[in-house]
C-alpha cells in the first residue's frame, strides 16, 4: 500500500470510522468465515502491480488459472445441468432421466443404492433393506441397459457416484454403450472412483488402500487408452464438507488426495500428462457466498502450481482444475423446508461465480427424503434462470478484482497450502487418514461448528432462529420407496442366473482371480466378465477374496 493510500486510510478511521463505531456498534465482536479467516471491515487493493497481477490471476484459459478453465467461460457454452437422480429400480431411475432431460438437463447424475456401492448384489444378506433405498439397484448387464433405454449414450455426459467397484460399473457402461453400437471413444462423463475420501468420510469402501490404488490407476491406463472423453475420477471434497470440515480444510484435504492419486498412477508407470487431463474434481457450495466463491478460484490457482512445479506437468490441460458442484446437502433443513430453495439459489451462484465446469442443485426436500420431481424441477429451473435471467454468466469472472474477493483467495490458498505441507510431513493423504490426523480436524471443525448453532452465533434460519409454528415437513409431499422392489429384485437375478451361461461364468471369474493375484490391468476382463452376464458382487467376491477388505481402525 502506498503512503498517501494508508495516510487517506488512517484518517479515515480516525475522523470517520471510530465516531461511527461510537454511536454504531457492530453487531459482532468478531466476523469470521467457517475457516476462521477474518472478514475484514473494508477491502483495499492486494497488488502493488501488473507482474503480482498476473502471476497471481493470470488471465482466463491460462495457468494458474484463478480466473477460470477456460477463456470464454460461460460465454460460450453454459456449464453443464446435472440432476442426481437413482431411486429403486433400473426402470423408474430410467424414467426420472427422460423427465430431466426433456426439461433441459444436459447430464445425467446416477446415485447408486448402498449395496451397488459397496459391491453386493440386491439378492445379498446383506443387502437386506436397502436394495433401492438411497439409489438405483444395479447388478448386472440387464439392469445397466435399462437404466439407459433411449437414451443414447453418445449424445449425453454421464456422471456415476460409485467409488469402491467404480471400475466395474464403468465396465457395466462401456458394455452398454457397446450394445447401442456406441464405441468407447466417443463416451462423456466422470466416474468418481475417489476412494480416498470414502476412509475420510463416507465409508463405502469395500479393499484396503492398496488394491483400491491399483484398481483407480488401472482405471486412469485403460481410459487413457480407449476411453479418451471420459473423466477418470472426480477428487470428492463434497464428502469431506458434507462430514463437517471447514472451507479451507475442504481445499486442502482434497487437493491431498488429488496429490495421493497422481503420486500412485505415476508409480504405476503413466506420465503425468497422460492421465492428468482426465483428471476432476468434486467440490460442495456452502452458503457463505464470498469464501465459496473465493474457495474455488484459490483451488484451481493452488492445483496448477502442483501439476507443474510438483510433478513436472507441461500440458496446460493437466494443470486445469476442472470441477462439478453440489449444492451443500448437509445446509438443508427439514424445518421450513422451502427455505431450502433459497439457499441451494445462493450456493448456485457461489459455484457459477466461482467458474464450476458442471453443477448439481439440491432439491428443497432433501433433509427429509429422496426427492419427487415436483421438487427436483424446481433445482432445475434455479439453474436454469441463473443461466438465462441473471446475466452473470456473460462476463467471465465477473468478481475478480474485488478486494474482498482477492484476499480471501489468497488466504485460503496460503492455508491449504499450511495443511498440505503438514500432511506432506506426515507421509502423504493416505499416512494422514491412517493416523486420524484427517478425521480429527474434521471432527473438531464440526464440533465448533455445533457450538456456534448453539450458542446462536451461527443463525440458521427456521432452525434455531426465526422458528414458525406449523410449517415444517409435515406438508410435505415425500417420495417413498416400495418395499417389495426387493423381492423384484432378487426374481430377477434368480432369472438372470437361470438363462446366462453359468460356465462362461465361472471361466472368467477364475481369470480375475489369478490376473488379480498379478498387475494385469483388469479393466480388460471386468469388460468381459460383464459382457457375459457376471453381476457386480459376484466380481467384488472375488476381489475380497484376493485383495481382503479394509478394517478401520476405531478409536473411542
Amino acid at each position: 500500500m502506498d503512503k498517501r493510500l494508508k495516510a487517506s486510510v488512517e484518517n479515515w478511521e480516525k475522523n470517520v470510522l471510530n465516531p461511527a463505531l461510537s454511536r454504531f456498534p457492530e453487531r459482532r465482536e468478531k466476523f469470521v468465515t467457517s475457516s476462521d479467516i477474518p472478514v475484514e471491515r473494508i477491502y483495499l487493493p492486494q497488488y502493488e502491480d501488473a507482474s503480482e497481477y498476473l502471476e497471481k490471476l493470470g488471465l482466463p484459459g491460462e495457468y494458474p488459472f484463478t480466473r477460470g478453465v477456460q477463456p470464454t467461460m460461460y460465454r460460450s457454452r453454459f456449464w453443464t445441468m446435472r440432476q442426481y437422480a437413482g431411486y429403486a429400480t433400473a426402470e423408474e431411475s430410467n424414467q426420472r432421466y427422460h423427465l430431466l432431460l426433456k426439461s433441459g438437463a444436459r447430464g445425467l447424475s446416477v446415485a447408486f443404492d448402498l449395496p451397488t456401492q459397496i459391491g453386493y448384489d440386491a439378492d445379498d444378506p446383506m443387502a437386506v433393506g436397502e436394495v433401492g433405498k438411497v439409489g438405483v439397484s444395479i447388478c448386472s448387464i440387464r439392469d445397466m441397459e435399462r437404466l439407459f433405454e433411449g437414451i443414447p449414450l453418445d449424445q449425453v455426459s454421464t456422471s456415476m457416484t460409485i467409488n469402491a467397484p467404480a471400475t466395474i460399473l464403468l465396465a457395466l457402461y462401456i458394455a452398454v454403450a457397446k450394445r447401442q453400437g456406441v464405441s468407447p471413444e466417443k463416451l462423456r462423463g466422470t466416474v468418481q472412483n475417489d476412494i480416498l475420501k470414502e476412509y475420510i468420510a463416507r465409508g463405502t469402501y469395500i479393499f484396503p488402500p492398496k488394491p483400491s490404488m491399483r484398481l483407480i490407476t488401472d482405471l486412469f491406463a485403460y481410459c487413457n487408452q480407449y476411453v479418451p472423453k471420459w473423466n477418470t475420477i472426480s477428487i470428492s471434497g463434497y464428502h469431506i464438507r458434507e462430514a463437517g470440515c471447514t472451507a479451507v480444510q475442504e481445499v486442502a484435504f482434497t487437493l491431498a488426495n488429488g496429490i495421493a492419486y497422481v503420486q500412485a498412477a505415476i508409480d504405476a508407470g503413466l506420465k503425468v500428462d497422460e492421465f492428468g487431463s482426465q483428471l476432476s474434481f468434486f467440490f460442495n457450495a456452502h452458503n457463505q457466498f464470498l469464501e465459496e466463491v473465493a474457495k474455488f478460484r484459490a483451488a484451481r490457482r493452488l492445483w496448477a502450481k502442483i501439476m507443474r512445479e510438483r510433478f513436472g506437468a507441461t500440458n496446460e490441460k493437466s494443470m486445469a482444475l476442472r470441477f462439478h458442484t453440489q449444492t451443500g446437502g448437509s445446509t438443508l433443513t427439514a424445518q421450513q423446508p422451502e427455505n431450502n430453495i433459497v439457499r441451494v439459489t445462493i450456493q448456485a451462484l457461489a459455484a457459477v461465480f466461482g467458474g464450476t465446469q458442471s453443477l448439481h442443485t439440491n432439491s428443497m426436500d432433501e433433509a427429509l427424503a429422496l426427492p419427487t420431481e415436483h421438487a427436483v424441477q424446481i433445482a432445475l429451473r434455479t439453474q436454469q434462470i441463473i443461466a438465462y435471467e441473471s446475466g452473470v454468466a456473460d462476463t467471465v469472472d465477473p468478481l475478480a478484482g474485488s478486494y474482498v474477493i482477492e484476499a480471501l483467495t489468497d488466504e485460503i490458498e496460503k492455508r491449504a497450502t499450511a495443511y498440505i505441507q503438514q500432511i506432506d510431513d506426515m507421509g502423504g493423504a493416505l499416512a494422514a487418514i491412517e493416523s486420524g490426523f484427517i478425521n480429527d480436524e474434521i471432527n473438531n471443525a464440526a464440533y465448533e461448528y455445533q457450538r456456534a448453532l448453539e450458542r446462536k452465533e451461527q443463525i440458521v434460519v427456521g432452525v434455531n432462529e426465526f422458528r414458525t409454528e406449523g410449517t415444517d415437513e409435515s406438508s410435505m409431499e415425500i417420495l417413498r420407496v416400495d418395499p417389495a422392489i426387493e423381492q423384484e429384485r432378487r426374481q430377477q437375478l434368480a432369472q438372470l442366473r437361470a438363462e446366462r451361461d453359468n460356465e462362461r461364468v465361472v471361466e472368467i471369474l477364475g481369470r480375475i482371480e489369478s490376473a488379480a493375484r498379478t498387475n494385469e490391468n483388469l479393466m480388460p476382463l471386468f469388460i468381459e466378465a460383464v459382457e457375459r452376464e457376471v453381476t457386480v458382487g459376484e466380481i467384488c467376491r472375488v476381489l475380497r477374496d484376493v485383495f481382503g477388505e479394509y478394517q478401520p481402525n476405531v478409536s473411542i
